[in-house]
């Protein structure tokens, strides 16, 4: 199981190019809100109706976690869910996927330290200790993070490619037509 965090103010392209992605390629994906409902408001006034409440989520059943970034990654770190849900992703092995500003959440908590990692300009100075490229998308053992927006599709075909193996992943990037 995937889990996909929003808060009010998640960055849409960020969160659901990379859901597409997944569903498309087999897998179970559910969006979940930290929010009082089910209801998500994204930076460009999206609504979204998530899947799930975080109070529904299983950690023992989760693979990857994934944070989005926009203006709802602040609200993504001040949830104790949130840290709840990441620290057990740390601590247990399983992936912690982070795009834009999101990174900077496992980064303060020196989650990246060691790792090779991206982020959107100016969040670096968050990511404690991380090797930061400046890549589309970075897979480092369990973590993946991404740049901003315009990765949003090549880090979604990165977590597929960590989930589903390459071969799964780059039969789906054609038939989406994204390698020309």
């Amino acid at each position: 199981m995937v889990y996909v965090i929003l808060a009010d103010g998640f960055e849409e392209i960020e969160a659901i190019e990379p859901v597409d992605i997944m569903r498309r390629a087999g897998i179970d994906v559910k969006t979940v809100s930290i929010m009082p409902s089910r209801t998500v408001t994204g930076a460009h006034g999206i609504k979204v109706e998530a899947d799930i409440m975080v109070s529904d989520c299983d950690p023992n059943a989760m693979e990857l976690l994934m944070l989005p970034g926009g203006g709802g990654h602040t609200l993504l770190d001040a949830s104790n869910e949130v840290h709840a849900l990441m620290n057990f992703a740390h601590v247990n092995g399983r992936y912690l996927a982070a795009i834009c500003a999101a990174p900077s959440i496992p980064g303060k908590k020196q989650i990246l330290t060691g790792k090779k990692a991206t982020c959107y300009p100016g969040f670096e100075k968050y990511c404690y200790g991380a090797e930061m490229t400046g890549a589309k998308a970075v897979s480092d053992g369990k973590i993946i993070t991404g740049r901003g927006p315009g990765a949003a599709a090549d880090f979604g075909f990165e977590l597929v490619r960590l989930l589903k193996g390459s071969k799964t992943a780059d039969e789906l990037r054609e038939v989406m037509q994204y390698n020309d």
